[in-house]
């Protein structure tokens, strides 16, 4: 997966604080929980609710999950280049591959599931060179 040089930045921190903390670890995983064991799913998710609480980002209402920040960021980032005028046929393979999708036509679907998004490409339908009235 390609990573920004800032990720891989803070992953060697990690990786580093990590090894300080537990110089033993339970488990070859490279994320670890504070004993030294491989991360649950469990544990992930109450870790998540905790930070999407003290973010305000979950509410008595809204419970975001790891996959709802995640379609949000697809879209965010759909939405950011259709405003921009990026060429999305052009660009779908780099967030394919970000989302780790095996092929673009897996990430395509953000573009029907998102109102605003339909919206963007109607527009971007009327107003490319040739387009009929």
């Amino acid at each position: 997966m390609p990573l920004h040089p800032t990720v891989t930045d803070a992953l060697g921190r990690y990786q580093a604080e990590r090894d300080r903390l537990c110089p033993g670890p339970r488990s070859p995983a490279f994320f670890l929980s504070n004993v030294g064991t491989a991360l649950t799913p469990s544990g992930v998710a109450r870790t998540l609710r905790e930070l999407t609480t003290s973010m305000g980002i979950r509410t008595e209402t809204v419970h975001p999950r790891a996959h709802d920040l995640r379609h949000s960021f697809a879209v965010r980032t759909l939405v950011e280049w259709h405003r921009s005028g990026v060429d999305i046929d052009a660009a779908m393979p780099r967030l394919s591959t970000y989302l780790g999708h095996i092929a673009p036509a897996d990430t395509y679907w953000y573009l029907s599931a998102v109102p605003e998004l339909m919206e963007l490409a109607a527009q971007r339908l009327h107003t490319r060179p040739g387009a009929q009235p």
